[in-house]
């Protein structure tokens, strides 16, 4: 028998194999198909790519080029190497250096720090103030730093575009209705403090640094948190990781890439992150005990007005923590928003730093001017008549006002005002343009001890060049003696604005200048006055007189750090 079957069997199995291999053929062209199809999609996408890497380069480049030609119209000392200047930073004081090349190359000159990054120095006070005022943005490096060490936040952007509304809303939050209440020191704050001064003088004396970072940090907690974060157990935990993590802040965000290969970088990481779980501790006891405050109130008995105003002062009041102050509200649980931890991080590292550094200063000023301390007394004694006990009239105080001003003027809280216009060229009224990029600075120091905007005694302490004596006499009456003798109850001094001089740059100046100005300077008059009411302060018999300038975390501190004694007041 035929194994393949019958003769009519054969060309249906033809027809069968023809078919398959007609199928398998399709298939294979399909396939084929699909694979060129691919491959021009892909090869459109590289070239796509290609393309829009070549534009954005060239872009670059074309930045480079302008940065390189109008950067060359400025005033400046040649580069002596591909680096530029950037060992110039290395020197203890750069305010020293600038100052050199002020006086060799005037005003405004130029700095080539490497290829692609130029360094304008600015001392001129109107020029100054016009370009505080146009250069709105901050050095991508300082956006790094507080998103590397706090996390994303609304509040500390290098753009201005992107954190002008809750700036502005911060700054009214501070200046209208905090700035109301500022005028009363809660007790428990002022019981606070005097017990680290008591301790302080069990050992004899206070060190003037240590102390007010300490007032520094109480009031400013105390003003975000309410009277909760007063007998909070890990205040001081928080307050030794907050400055842990400021001080390398900006030497990890220098790396390009993030540097997770570094062990000392994971250490950083692991601070941060501590003090990131504490402030949402922090926030989410503050929120209990104000649902609890809310909750007492509603079942009190509203013509108990005693136990209502009891009740007035616990907790964070709602005016504290608004949610114009935060993305939201306070009295909610917060601790899953990272951006308010990154906000509170962010404000509690700015004021912290500077007011401390403020309060410092002033302290220093006052125990080596005895007299002025003697008429703030005074002053202050005048301005209690008739007020509570725990107010204080700051408006009248207007020799302690004068007096931090003079002590900020002095010795700001910064060297340098760093800031930069990321996309638009600068064109000034003098003629110059800086182009868009590069780094601006204002040496701080050299233009508040200019004499030619301060007088023959620009570096010497004098509070009241910024008051002005009524009734036709000149200011300077007082300053050489004539009136020396003169009561304050006379009501002759007026306090002059000090930001009417373009020279007075201690808070900054123009977009971003310190929103909180107002409410830093009424708050630190309103907490010396409570202090200088019950203590008398002086310099600890053998503590150094002659005190230099150093920078410690970017901040420029007097060292070394006097020794206080607090004397209690007869009353």
């Amino acid at each position: 028998m035929n194994p393949c079957g019958s003769p009519s069997t054969l060309p249906l199995l033809g027809l069968l194999l023809e078919s398959k291999l007609r199928s398998r053929s399709c298939f294979y062209s399909g396939r084929q198909l699909l694979r060129a199809y691919a491959e021009r999609q892909f090869n459109a996408f590289l070239w796509i790519s290609l393309i829009g890497v070549t534009l954005l380069l060239l872009r670059r480049v074309a930045r480079l080029f302008r940065l390189w030609s109008e950067g060359s119209k400025l005033p400046g000392p040649p580069c002596p190497s591909f680096y530029g200047h950037c060992n110039l930073f290395s020197r203890e004081n750069f305010s020293d250096v600038l100052s050199g090349f002020h006086e060799r190359y005037g005003s405004i000159f130029k700095l080539w720090l490497g290829p692609t990054q130029l360094l304008v120095s600015v001392k001129d006070p109107e020029v100054v103030k016009e370009i505080l005022l146009k250069a709105e943005d901050k050095l991508p490096l300082t956006g790094r730093a507080f998103h590397l060490a706090f996390g994303p936040s609304s509040l500390f952007r290098s753009s201005y575009d992107e954190v002008q509304k809750r700036r502005e809303s911060l700054s009214v939050e501070l200046n209208t209705s905090l700035l109301k209440s500022i005028n009363v020191i809660p007790v428990t704050v002022l019981d606070s403090i005097n017990n680290k001064i008591t301790v302080a003088m069990a050992k004899g004396s206070a060190n003037s640094e240590q102390i007010s970072r300490h007032i520094a940090f109480t009031i400013l907690g105390a003003t975000l948190f309410g009277e909760t974060f007063l007998t909070w157990s890990k205040a001081s935990i928080y307050e030794k990781l907050l400055m842990s993590v400021a001080k390398d802040a900006c030497f990890w965000a220098s790396y390009n890439v993030t540097p997770f290969w570094r062990r000392g970088f994971w250490e950083y990481h692991s601070s941060c992150s501590k003090l990131r779980c504490l402030t949402q501790e922090i926030v989410q006891l503050c929120s209990k005990n104000r649902v609890r405050c809310c909750n007492q109130r509603s079942s009190a008995n509203p013509k108990d007005k005693g136990l209502e105003a009891a009740y007035d002062g616990l907790a964070c009041s709602s005016a504290m923590m608004s949610s114009s102050f935060f993305p939201d509200e306070i009295c909610s649980i917060l601790c899953s928003s990272e951006e308010l931890s990154a906000n509170i991080m962010g404000v509690m590292f700015h004021g912290y730093l500077t007011t401390a550094g403020l309060i410092c200063n002033v302290l220093v000023r006052i125990v080596k001017h005895p007299e002025i301390q003697d008429q703030i007394y005074s002053e202050i004694v005048m301005a209690k008549k008739g007020l509570l006990k725990d107010k204080q009239n700051v408006d009248d105080m207007i020799l302690l006002t004068a007096t931090v001003y003079e002590s900020a003027r002095l010795l700001p809280a910064w060297p340098l005002l760093q800031r930069c216009s990321l996309e638009n060229d600068l064109h000034l009224k003098c003629g110059a343009i800086i182009p868009a990029g590069a780094v601006l600075v204002v040496p701080v120091q050299l233009v508040q001890m200019d004499g030619s905007s301060w007088g023959k005694d620009a570096t010497e302490f004098n509070p009241y060049r910024f008051l002005s004596i009524a009734q036709g006499r000149s200011v300077s009456a007082y300053h050489t003696g004539e009136a020396k003798h003169d009561h304050l109850s006379e009501r002759s001094f007026v306090l002059n604005d000090p930001n009417e001089n373009a020279a007075f740059l201690p808070f900054g100046s123009g977009a971003r200048a310190c929103v909180g100005q107002k409410f830093v300077i009424y708050g630190v008059v309103s907490l010396l006055a409570s202090l200088l009411e019950h203590y008398e302060i002086r310099l600890k018999p053998g503590s150094e007189t002659d005190l230099k300038l150093s920078t410690n975390n970017s901040i420029l501190q007097l060292h070394p750090s006097p020794e206080l004694v607090f004397i209690k007041r007869s009353d």
